[in-house]
Formats: C-alpha cells, sequence, structure tokens
C-alpha cells in the first residue's frame, strides 16, 4: 500500500487554507490532518500529532513562516517544509530556503502542480528551477565573507571525490534522475550519496547544498 503524506496547512487566511485543503483532499496520496492560522500554532500541533510536511506562509501575525520554519527543521525527525508565497523574488523566500524550507509554492499555483510538488518533496527531488536555485544563490552570498569561504571550503573537504561530482550537480540544480544519468548511477546511489552529503555539510535542503559548493567555489 501506498504512503500518504501527512499535511499540516499554515497560513492566517482560512480562506486559503480552505482552498488548499479543497485541493490536496482530491489527491489519494496526500491527507490534511491539521491546520494552523501562524507559526506558534504550526508548532503547537506538531507537538501533538504527527505530520510528514508543512505548507507555510511566510508573512503571518505572531510568529512569521521564517521564524517558524527555522524552528521545525532544527527539530529531530522534522517534516518537510514546503514555502507558500505570492512572489517568487521575494527576500523572505530566500530567508526562509536558508532556514531549512524543502522549497517553495507560488499561491497561484495550479492545483495538480501543488500535489506533485509535494510528492517531489517527499521524495528528495529539487523544488527550484536551476534558473531559480541560481537566482536564490546570488542574492543569499551577495555579502559572502573570507569566513563563509573558508567554513565551506572545510565542508566540502570531507566529501569523496564522487560526493564532490554529485554535490555540484545538486548545485547546478540537476534532479536525481539527471544526475543519475550524468554520472552514470542508479538512482539509489545518487539519493545515497546526497544523504551523505547532506550530512556532511550540514545541510537539510538542495538549495543550501548549492550555497555551501557556491561558497566554496566549486561551482
Amino acid at each position: 500500500m501506498e504512503r500518504v503524506t501527512r499535511v499540516l496547512l499554515t497560513d492566517d487566511d482560512p480562506l486559503v487554507r480552505a482552498g488548499l485543503a479543497l485541493i490536496l483532499g482530491g489527491s489519494p496520496h496526500v491527507e490534511v490532518v491539521a491546520e494552523a492560522a501562524d507559526g506558534r500554532e504550526a508548532l503547537a500541533v506538531l507537538r501533538e500529532r504527527p505530520v510528514d510536511l508543512v505548507l507555510m506562509d511566510l508573512r503571518m501575525p505572531v510568529m512569521d513562516g521564517i521564524e517558524a520554519t527555522r524552528a521545525i527543521t532544527a527539530e529531530p525527525d522534522a517534516p518537510k517544509v514546503l514555502v507558500l508565497t505570492t512572489f517568487d523574488a521575494d527576500d523572505h523566500v530566500v530567508a526562509a530556503l536558508a532556514a531549512g524550507a524543502a522549497g517553495f509554492l507560488l499561491k497561484d499555483t495550479p492545483p495538480p502542480r501543488i500535489v506533485q510538488a509535494i510528492e517531489a518533496v517527499m521524495a528528495g527531488e529539487p523544488m527550484l528551477s536551476p534558473a531559480v536555485t541560481e537566482n536564490l544563490i546570488r542574492q543569499v552570498t551577495a555579502d559572502t565573507t573570507d569566513h563563509r569561504r573558508t567554513d565551506a571550503a572545510r565542508l566540502v573537504d570531507t566529501l569523496t571525490e564522487r560526493e564532490l561530482d554529485v554535490a555540484r550537480a545538486v548545485g547546478q540544480g540537476r534532479s536525481n534522475a539527471e544526475i543519475a544519468g550524468e554520472l552514470f548511477m542508479s538512482l539509489a546511489t545518487v539519493k545515497a550519496h546526497i544523504s551523505r552529503i547532506f550530512a556532511k555539510l550540514d545541510a537539510t535542503n538542495r538549495v543550501q547544498v548549492a550555497i555551501t559548493m557556491h561558497d566554496a567555489g566549486c561551482l
């Protein structure tokens, strides 16, 4: 039996939550198990029930999506966080991704694509196109200091030669399937390499891997 992804909807607009619940309710692979009106409420919900993924709005009262994302992803066995936003160039999106979000969706994303995005994130696939990844890296690393470059180089030095190849491909926005084809690996091997890369680079998502590779001068 295929596993169902348990989702927590976090948005201060009840109409947005209702719309998302309706959209996701049509998928046999996704179940909305709870809703929250702000980040603090989302954290309270997560203490009470298991969730696989949080759909997270950014601009909310009490606790915004960035602070909530940082708190959630810092927990052991944390659920994935998929950011909802109105503007794809919003600096808050960059901050949320740097805080550990697995990717982001625009609020006008077509319903089938929202379900696909949830499935992709749960499979460990990137939620950003190479162009968007490049833009985000540029914004996050605009103020790269010698200290950041040194730290990044130290982390990258822990990678094996093959892990370095995979990490570079991740930083270029390649999907697991593309990496497997380009480097002549099985998907299972790619996923195993990426898990080790995440651990060695102290990263929780592919954007953070890309940022570290950029800071280390490997992209």
